[in-house]
């Protein structure tokens, strides 16, 4: 009998980090959890320790890593700081890992998994959007599979199978829209985190709900998109549909269609990426269509949505142009949270570190990290002067 694949999940306690437990539960005698890692959410990491019984966890917030140890049965090794979640994504007993940190912080220990041979169920996108050059140059070097764990491109690779990518004419990805598609320019200025916390059909954490209200995170997914499948920018599409059934589309080049349909679950994509190429059965909700009753398209409003116009510019502008946009985006969209700038002020901010820090230099990670601090003191700085 074939041993249960290890898993370690980086960003256990976030929504995708608790989805994929519950499919890994729901498969006993094929995945076993290894490792689990949290920032600082140590309250909801010790019951996932109690119930899963890992190996290891890491808690990178040194000063949370107590609260843990105190709750600790002795069978699990507690381990603290970036260092640790370095180390742990190269443990032998480590056969896939899912990368499922939020923004810049899955960049380093998932180019450690590849390096260390392991394979990837990627739900991070900034490591694709700041990194990819390199991130797929090393998966190549390490020869080990980079899974889609995004819903978007969970569909376009399900698509793809059995296609030859030379026939493929675009990629469409498909966006809800978010709680503001139908609002006006006008009133974009008085938007609460509160409101935009309020997604009509996702439920995902703080930032990404965000991203997701400014349409920014549909950049980032086309950003990813060109580095997983290698298509150039202007063969990559955004279309609004907002029942979020349709995940994204392949157009070929004799004009077929191919679409992925599903309930709006993240659960799916991150079975598809941990059994592919297999489909085994699941308990997940099916579309009822007649319930529906009607599929909705429309084209995105870069007007009112300027972030997604951004991610296409730094696309094509390439170098360190994504990871500057990222980096500035990460800090505009803490700002908001805190209350400190308003949603308007998102997409200002990022344009604004985008002219100031224009494209550099062959990239390299060094590069990368420069251009991700460089932009967030910009940020920080010009925030700064627009709140006095």
């Amino acid at each position: 009998m074939k041993r249960p694949t290890n898993i370690a999940i980086l960003g256990s306690t976030g929504s995708i980090g608790r989805s994929s437990l519950e499919v890994i539960e729901a498969m006993p005698d094929r995945f076993r959890v290894t490792c689990l890692t949290a920032h600082r959410n140590t309250e909801i990491l010790a019951e996932q320790v109690h119930r899963f019984k890992p190996r290891v966890v890491v808690v990178t917030d040194p000063a949370r890593a107590g609260d843990l140890r105190a709750l600790a049965d002795g069978t699990t090794e507690v381990l603290c700081g970036d260092t640790a979640l370095l180390d742990v994504v190269a443990r032998p007993d480590v056969d896939i890992v899912i990368s499922a940190l939020v923004g810049f912080a899955g960049l380093h220990p998932t180019l450690r998994a590849i390096e260390a041979g392991k394979d990837i169920a990627l739900a991070n996108k900034e490591t694709l959007v700041v990194g990819g050059e390199l991130v797929m140059a090393k998966v190549r070097e390490h020869k080990v599979r980079l899974l889609p764990v995004d819903s978007e491109h969970s569909a376009i690779l399900q698509c793809l199978q059995g296609e030859d990518i030379h026939s493929v004419n675009r990629l469409i990805l498909t966006a809800s829209g978010g709680p503001f598609l139908n609002t006006s320019h006008a009133e974009m200025a008085g938007i609460t985190p509160a409101r935009a916390l309020k997604h009509p059909t996702w439920t995902m954490g703080a930032k990404i709900t965000i991203d997701s209200a400014t349409l920014m995170n549909k950049g980032l997914e086309v950003i990813e998109a060109q580095w997983l499948f290698g298509l150039p920018a202007e063969r990559i599409e955004v279309i609004v549909h907002p029942q979020s059934i349709i995940h994204s589309m392949v157009e070929f080049v004799d004009g077929s269609v191919k679409a992925q349909l599903g309930i709006p679950d993240m659960k799916l994509p991150i079975q598809y990426a941990l059994t592919y190429p297999e489909r085994p059965p699941s308990g997940f909700k099916r579309v009822d269509f007649a319930a529906l009753g009607r599929l909705t398209f429309q084209d995105p409003d870069t007007e009112r949505f300027p972030c997604l116009a951004l991610a296409f510019r730094a696309m094509r502008d390439g170098g360190s142009a994504p990871a500057v946009m990222n980096a500035a985006n990460e800090a505009a969209v803490a700002l908001f949270l805190d209350g400190k700038i308003g949603f308007t002020a998102i997409p200002e901010l990022i344009a604004a570190a985008m002219d100031a820090l224009p494209p550099s230099g062959a990239v390299t990670l060094d590069l990368i990290d420069r251009a991700d601090r460089d932009a967030r003191a910009f940020v920080a700085q010009a925030a700064a002067v627009l709140t006095h």
